[in-house]
């Protein structure tokens, strides 16, 4: 049973950065792809970066050259990198496979971006 952990959100000014974290339990993490995904309120979850088991990377038009997906496959963490924050970006975020049979949902990590 994987279990993901996330961590890194906050409150943050619009134009601000942050980085997010997920650590996933189990041997099978380098095999796998993750996604990050995140739910606004009132909102249905959307994924909005992927990377795959060989480091290919995949973003939403929406935070195309502000975002950044990463993983240490040593660590078995993916990491997303966050810059140029607007307000738009709040939202919980959540990791997990970016498609087919998902994990678990973790409780996810907030993200506030104040104008």
């Amino acid at each position: 049973q994987v279990q993901l952990v996330e961590s890194g959100g906050g409150l943050v000014q619009a134009g601000g950065s942050l980085r997010l974290s997920c650590a996933a339990s189990g041997s099978t993490f380098r095999s796998n792809a993750f996604g990050w995904y995140r739910q606004a309120p009132g909102k249905q979850r959307e994924l909005v970066a992927s990377i795959s088991s060989s480091g290919s990377t995949n973003y939403v038009d929406s935070v195309k050259g502000r975002f950044t997906i990463s993983r240490d496959n040593r660590k078995n963490t993916v990491y997303l990198q966050m810059n140029s924050l607007k307000p738009e970006d709040t939202a919980i975020y959540y990791c997990n496979k970016p498609g087919g049979l998902l994990y678990a949902w973790g409780q996810g990590t907030q993200v506030t971006v104040s104008s």
